[in-house]
């Protein structure tokens, strides 16, 4: 038994690190990236008062969709997702072996698990908006209501709402200190190297401004016991554009998102695949 598990082990392995693998997850980052240039592009209108699309994920897919051959880029983008996924659970499971420290080790592991994830949902998304099913907007707050409904549910979204802020709050620092560079192979060539950080401080710190309006959405929610409240990204950047100045935020936050989208393009090119 222990013989076989080691050699399925191994076999496991091997087909991750493979090359082909290896390529598709790189498209997968870079599908990731093409839909934060959606997402910006959508929050700007909501900046302008433009457009009634929702600006998150499900609003870059559908108006993806809309575009010709639209179905046939979401599939490629699905494709490239489930890659994503795939590579991120092999990082969870055997990567980062160039990490000596421990804590980080395990961090690294820990975010790469949760991104699998993540990437999994865009695939989920992508593929349901890719066959006409719709972008399944509202998710997020029927699950929400959903937890409301528990014992101590009200504290659960609180907590979960602290979480999600401290989480944009770790972003925002590491986009500043450029911890990106961790795990990417940079350029030796100094200005495409100096275009990488700049781009890539400003895109990560933005992804976790994002992020911490999301959490602080939760946060209020639970506050107020209205589930309604806490509708993810695009409630988050039109609750922002709804603030007195929160026009000129948004469009700083959906450049910082286009930006994030860009930095995506130089990382399926030099992350440590």
């Amino acid at each position: 038994m222990t013989s076989a598990a080691r050699s399925a082990n191994a076999s496991a392995r091997q087909a991750a690190n493979s090359r082909p693998l290896k390529i598709a997850a790189r498209g997968g980052i870079l599908a990731y990236g093409i839909t934060h240039l959606i997402i910006g592009g959508l929050a700007l209108q909501v900046a302008f008062g433009q457009g009634g699309e929702q600006a998150d994920q499900s609003g870059a897919f559908q108006a993806l969709a809309q575009q010709p051959f639209g179905q046939v880029l979401l599939w490629l983008l699905t494709v490239g997702f489930v890659a994503a996924a795939l590579w991120r659970l092999e990082q969870a499971i055997w990567g980062f072996s160039y990490e000596s420290d421990r804590t980080k080790l395990i961090r690294k592991k820990v975010t790469s698990a949760v991104k699998a994830v993540i990437f999994v949902v865009l695939a989920l998304l992508a593929g349901r908006t890719a066959s006409g099913g719709g972008g399944g907007g509202g998710g997020q707050q029927q699950a929400t209501a959903g937890v409301f409904g528990l014992p101590g549910g009200q504290w659960l979204v609180g907590l979960a709402g602290v979480v999600v802020l401290v989480v944009g709050v770790v972003k925002v620092y590491e986009g500043y200190k450029k911890k990106f560079l961790e795990d990417m192979s940079a350029p030796s060539d100094h200005r495409a190297r100096r275009v990488l950080e700049r781009v890539g401080q400003v895109g990560n710190m933005a992804k976790g401004v994002a992020i911490g309006l999301i959490g602080i959405l939760l946060a209020v929610a639970a506050i107020q016991r209205r589930p309604d409240e806490a509708t993810g990204l695009d409630a988050a950047l039109k609750g922002l554009a709804a603030q007195p100045y929160g026009p000129y935020l948004l469009i700083a936050v959906a450049i910082g998102l286009v930006a994030y989208g860009v930095f995506c393009f130089f990382d399926a090119r030099y992350h440590r695949v």
